[in-house]
């Protein structure tokens, strides 16, 4: 049995050596130095890169399980998987304790005005007179109800706030008051406060949000955008923001990465940008590396795997 990693792991790599002695694994950076001849024995992948392609799959006739070190799979030949019967995991729940982090810290930091601050600082401003605004009893709709978007919800839960969520199934969920099908998003987004997109990017999502969708938002309306850039056209988000349609936007991620340094984004003030950070974290290659673990027990042992299986047909 061959393993081969797409980045490298640091000290994980000789605890995996020594807890799998009958595992030949391989740790290479990036998929594009895996020499040919690994690729034709290596029947395991884990890690992530990007620029793993379907050309490149095409050189691996044994792989038969990919352990993504991430949570979006939606850069992977989804059908070649499929058609392949390529079995696929992820990182899902691992990266929702940041992401969850990251949503509060963004509603604090626009409810408490923390950049006015932060201007009147460079500005030699005192100003004692600014008023922030309470979470307590403010409606957040989630886009999406799965791992980030609960996490996030117990949070907001812990403010007063009121939690509405929208999923495929709008099955109840824990921390939620309410949850609808996503085909009531017409009915609700107009009711909310913010309103925070964390799903995937499927079929179904890609430019789910149409600039009607913001017509119908407050005007004090706040939007955050941990999931997929892909929910909404870069240019309807533009042309929106310029609008001032709503009141401010939180994006961390975007139709089209890396934003280039030209673009219009750049030059509004009702946006802050993070540079797709929500998901970084320093102690992801460990807790990822954990489900592996547990899954190559049972994999070895001809069973199936049993944690943060990937739906091929869903991509999620």
């Amino acid at each position: 049995m061959k393993v081969v990693s797409l980045f490298r792991l640091g000290e994980l790599e000789d605890e995996l050596v020594e807890k799998f002695p009958q595992v030949d694994f391989k740790f290479i950076k990036k998929a594009k130095n895996i020499p040919f001849e690994e690729r034709q024995s290596l029947d395991i992948l884990i890690g992530y890169d990007g620029e793993l392609d379907e050309s490149f799959l095409k050189d691996c006739p044994n792989l038969k399980w990919i352990a993504w070190y991430a949570t979006g799979v939606n850069s992977l030949p989804l059908d070649y998987l499929k058609n392949h019967n390529i079995k696929l995991t992820n990182s899902r729940g691992v990266q929702a304790k940041q992401l969850s982090e990251f949503i509060l810290a963004f509603i604090l930091d626009d409810y408490k005005k923390m950049r006015t601050s932060f201007i009147n600082q460079q500005n030699k401003v005192y100003d004692s007179k600014m008023v922030g605004r309470r979470l307590s009893g403010d409606k957040v709709l989630f886009l999406g109800t799965g791992a980030i978007a609960s996490r996030a919800a117990k949070l907001a839960k812990a403010f007063d706030m009121q939690v509405i969520g929208l999923s495929n199934s709008g099955k109840d969920k824990e921390w939620f008051d309410e949850v609808y099908k996503i085909e009531k998003l017409n009915e609700v987004i107009g009711e909310v406060d913010i309103i925070i997109n964390a799903l995937p990017e499927t079929n179904k999502t890609i430019h789910l949000l149409q600039y009607d969708h913001f017509k119908q938002m407050s005007n004090d309306a706040l939007f955050i955008n941990v999931g997929r850039g892909t929910i909404v056209k870069e240019t309807t988000i533009l042309k929106v923001l310029k609008e001032n349609l709503i009141r401010h936007a939180y994006l961390d991620v975007f139709e089209n990465e890396p934003l280039d340094e030209n673009n219009p984004l750049y030059e509004l003030d009702n946006v802050t940008i993070t540079a797709h950070i929500t998901g970084n974290d320093n102690n992801i290659n460990k807790e990822v590396t954990d489900i592996f673990v547990n899954n190559l027990k049972h994999f070895l042992n001809n069973k199936d795997l049993i944690e943060n299986i990937v739906d091929l047909n869903k991509g999620y």
